[in-house]
């Protein structure tokens, strides 16, 4: 287990780089992240830890902290529900094989849907290939970009909005484990889950009571209620849940780069939390400066 460092503070606990559909290196992140005022960041690519190395070899140059994590896809029926893990074990058998079964699924998931798109609009396979970095995941924002340079869409926000929402037909969901295998996974792999951006549908739809409860007594440390995404209806909602429940309350940014409006540090965490989270973690240390 490791102690939170003296001296700790604010922390953006969610961001992605390139490794999954960020428009920024794990490095560029932490040049960044100095720019904005940061103490640190977590890195946290969906279902991968591949960018923890890059992001750690940044630390001593640009004086920010790395809290190495990572974002787990989850499903609740036909909702996506997205769980943020940190300080995992990347070695862990049962994650490494998780993940990769759903980094599978996702490939599989984005070729069906650019065969799907490509019987109405120009868009092959390799029009997203040209949009993705060496080593990331293929998902729907390496489509989005695509469309976006096909001249089907203006950016990425509005390919999301139209072609590749759901009610459009061409998108497929794909395999994820539900919240609840999500959370053990990670305590499990000695990591801290939090629930990422939670109300972003809304007060009606925030986990219900009984279902929070389940995820609480599995291992849940937080809600990520400072965020961008989190409609303004739902943060009151969420609020009263995590004191019920005794949850911590977290604040990101959930920066994509230029892939998404969202800019780094604009929702922080405070550093009380930050150093429950460098403590309660022991699957994989902090990257202090």
């Amino acid at each position: 287990m490791s102690d939170a460092p003296a001296g700790n503070g604010e922390a953006d606990l969610h961001t992605h780089s390139t490794v999954s559909d960020g428009t920024e290196s794990p490095a560029r992140l932490l040049e960044q992240a100095a720019a904005a005022g940061l103490w640190g960041i977590a890195l946290t690519d969906h279902d991968s830890t591949s960018g923890w190395a890059e992001a750690a070899a940044a630390v001593s140059e640009t004086g920010v902290a790395l809290i190495p994590g990572m974002e787990l896809s989850t499903r609740e029926g036909y909702m996506s529900v997205h769980l943020l893990g940190y300080l995992i074990d990347p070695l862990d058998r049962a994650l490494v094989d998780e993940t990769a079964r759903i980094r599978e699924s996702r490939l599989s998931r984005a070729e069906d849907i650019v065969r799907r798109i490509g019987r109405d609009y120009p868009l092959t396979w390799d029009d997203v290939l040209a949009q993705t970095a060496e080593g990331a995941t293929i998902g729907r924002p390496h489509i989005a970009d695509a469309l976006v340079a096909r001249g089907h869409a203006p950016d990425r926000s509005a390919a999301f909005a139209s072609i590749l929402h759901p009610q459009w037909g061409y998108a497929r969901p794909h395999y994820a484990p539900d919240p609840l295998e999500g959370v053990r996974l990670i305590r499990a792999a000695g990591g801290v889950p939090v629930l990422a951006h939670p109300g972003t549908r809304g007060a009606e739809q925030v986990v219900p009571p009984r279902r929070l409860r389940q995820l609480v007594d599995a291992g849940l440390f937080g809600l990520e209620v400072d965020h961008p995404e989190n409609r303004a209806d739902a943060k009151p909602r969420l609020r009263e849940l995590a004191a019920r429940f005794g949850l911590e309350i977290t604040g990101s940014s959930d920066y994509h780069g230029t892939g998404k409006p969202n800019r780094l540090g604009e929702c922080r965490t405070a550093p009380d939390v930050v150093a429950k989270v460098l403590a309660e973690g022991r699957g994989a240390q902090p990257v202090l400066p």
